[in-house]
């Protein structure tokens, strides 16, 4: 059997611009089961998951309006900001 060449591929919303992209070109932020948000970057772990671009300005925006708070169902840490902030601050510049 032939299989189609035109494969289907996942599309997620980044919760800070609402910009619509390919699931593989996002980065999933995931709530563990202890409650802590960490960066999933094989989009696979369990737990409740949201999705950013990787540029510095949807992160600062997610993390100034507390867009992953709401999409997470969580409440975040000043250490987990923190965590957070360290990761944006080497993504580019540009969205």
């Amino acid at each position: 059997m032939m299989r189609s060449k035109n494969r289907h591929l996942p599309q997620r919303t980044c919760i800070a611009c609402r910009q619509i992209g390919d699931k593989k070109s996002l980065i999933r932020v995931v709530c563990a089961q202890n409650g802590t948000p960490q960066i999933d970057l094989s989009g696979k772990q369990p737990g409740r998951g949201a999705y950013l671009c990787p540029s510095k300005a949807c992160w600062e925006q997610m993390l100034k309006k507390d867009r992953l708070e709401y999409a997470l169902r969580t409440k975040l840490s000043a250490d987990n900001r923190q965590a957070l902030l360290q990761y944006s601050s080497a993504l580019s510049e540009e969205s």
